[in-house]
């Protein structure tokens, strides 16, 4: 920190903000005394809803090619891991620079085919780089060993090939997640034409459970589970056509955001109210929206 570590703003009037800056601004931030009464009661578990919404709004800027905007939401959610690196460094579990530190020592050990002598400097050989199935391989081997070397943690499940994969993901990411690593040790489909056999059977079982239901209301136990089991599906016939299924359900969002206020605006142009429309007249301007946006006009 220059400017006897008390920020350098006066300097920083022609020149840009630096990390230091950031780290120097949040302190203030947390100072019980001339701080921010909000940022002062914020603790770990307090700021982890506002971490997810700002990765969500990462998310949907680069979706929407929103690039300027995108600048924004990086430094909101930049801002959040500063927070956190305060937190720990006043409980003293660790601060930002040495969360800085264990990444950078992280990504050099687990790419020993860009840092061959284990070193920030060390390069590589152009001529006599490893292939990407040797670089798969040492990846998955570097982080098993990873796994194995991180400490128990009290009551913690026996040791599972599947450790390390976080129960709070949200659950199409989790299961997505829980497919590659399995796969990775040889429990998978041989390819894509038995999953796809599973996908109807799960439909086919979930139409049972919805019959079952229909008998008897208050046990949905059954159809949730079989729902459940269709939806892994899903995710495992995404991740064997190669798309993310997040981003493929989230694509779809858009689209139907997109269409249903086609339709409102429709209605509006033509002083028509949307909830005195009957269902054939909405899907009739549905499938209208539809068309032009295939380039077939109606």
């Amino acid at each position: 920190m220059t400017d006897n570590d008390t920020g350098n703003s006066d300097a920083n009037m022609e020149n840009n903000y630096t990390i230091d800056d950031l780290k120097y601004l949040m302190a203030r931030l947390r100072d019980p005394d001339i701080g921010c009464p909000w940022d002062c009661k914020q603790d770990f578990r307090s700021i982890v809803p506002h971490t997810l919404e700002e990765a969500h709004e990462v998310a949907d800027a680069i979706e929407r090619a929103d690039y300027p905007h995108l600048k924004d939401e990086l430094g909101d959610l930049l801002f959040q891991v500063i927070f956190y690196g305060q937190l720990g460094k006043e409980a003293d579990h660790f601060d930002f620079d040495g969360v800085v530190d264990h990444l950078v020592r992280k990504l050099i050990r687990r790419h020993p085919h860009v840092f061959p002598e284990g070193t920030l400097e060390s390069k590589v050989d152009p001529d006599n780089r490893p292939g990407d199935a040797e670089i798969k391989a040492n990846w998955e081997r570097i982080k098993a060993e990873e796994r194995a070397m991180k400490p128990e943690a009290d009551e913690a499940p026996e040791d599972s090939r599947l450790d390390g994969i976080a129960a709070s993901l949200p659950a199409m990411v989790r299961a997505e997640k829980l497919q590659r690593r399995a796969a990775n040790h040889g429990f998978d489909w041989p390819d894509i034409e038995p999953v796809f056999a599973k996908l109807h059977e799960e439909i086919d079982e979930l139409k049972a459970a919805w019959q079952q239901a229909l008998q008897d209301p208050d046990d949905r136990d059954a159809l949730e589970d079989e729902l459940g089991d269709l939806l892994f599906v899903c995710v495992n016939l995404a991740r064997f056509l190669k798309v993310n299924p997040e981003q493929a359900l989230r694509r779809t969002n858009r689209k139907f955001d997109a269409r249903f206020r086609a339709i409102e605006r429709v209605l509006a142009s033509q002083g028509r109210e949307f909830d005195a429309q009957t269902l054939d007249q909405l899907d009739e301007i549905w499938q209208s929206v539809k068309g032009v946006e295939n380039g077939v006009q109606n």
